[in-house]
């Protein structure tokens, strides 16, 4: 499973990248905007000049003509700029024109199996259920997830599956577990998942045992 970091934040992406566990960035116009007085197009070409995987970008028109337009200016940033499109029906219509240009789009705001299945008949590139968000009201965002897997697998649907609005680690190993094709993930959960109580013990008494050895050939 790929790890996406979710983020406009240039220092989380650095440290992210540092680690070596990085294949990719998810970012959209809310996560630039945290971000102070910066520039979305030059934010985006920022985090494609650290990182060599996907770079998702969203675009912020509702209409047809203006996703396409805008998705097209997106796409020259760079080589590895993917296009978020939301889960519309101008939104499918410009992902099929989009595809058949050779742009790269991820179908953002997925809540459904059905959904999915029009991303990927569309020939998007990714697909991105917000599995958190259905948790949220109460529905099972996994197993939306699952059947989404499931029905890709069946039809050879080429689209890749991106497991988005992840919120704990915990997540994380539930839709690695699926077989999901990406996990995009915040910083913070993204730290947490080295963590374990275990580890600490472990490392303070191995560091401890090694100054005790040391005070003994002194």
């Amino acid at each position: 499973m790929r790890i996406f970091l979710d983020t406009a934040n240039i220092d989380e992406i650095k440290e992210a990248a540092s680690w070596g566990i990085l294949d990719g960035v998810t970012t959209n116009p809310t996560l630039v905007s945290r971000e102070g007085k910066v520039d979305f197009k030059t934010r985006v070409k920022e985090i494609c000049e650290i990182v060599e995987g996907p770079v998702s970008a969203e675009v912020v028109s509702t209409d047809y003509d203006g996703m396409v337009s805008e998705a097209l200016t997106l796409s020259k940033i760079a080589e590895n700029v993917t296009v978020k499109i939301p889960m519309t029906k101008d939104g499918i219509k410009a992902v099929s024109t989009l595809s058949k240009q050779g742009v790269k789009t991820n179908v953002t705001l997925v809540f459904s199996a059905n959904q999915a299945i029009l991303a990927a008949k569309a020939g998007a590139t990714f697909v991105s259920p917000f599995i958190g968000r259905l948790d949220d009201i109460g529905n099972d965002g996994l197993n939306v997830l699952a059947d989404i897997l499931e029905i890709y697998k069946i039809y050879g649907f080429k689209t890749e599956v991106i497991a988005a609005s992840i919120r704990h680690p915990e997540h994380v190993r539930q839709v690695a577990l699926l077989g999901t094709h990406v996990a995009t993930i915040p910083f913070k959960v993204l730290k947490l998942l080295f963590e374990h109580p275990l580890t600490d013990k472990g490392q303070i008494r191995f560091l401890k045992d090694w100054e005790e050895y040391q005070k003994r050939l002194s």
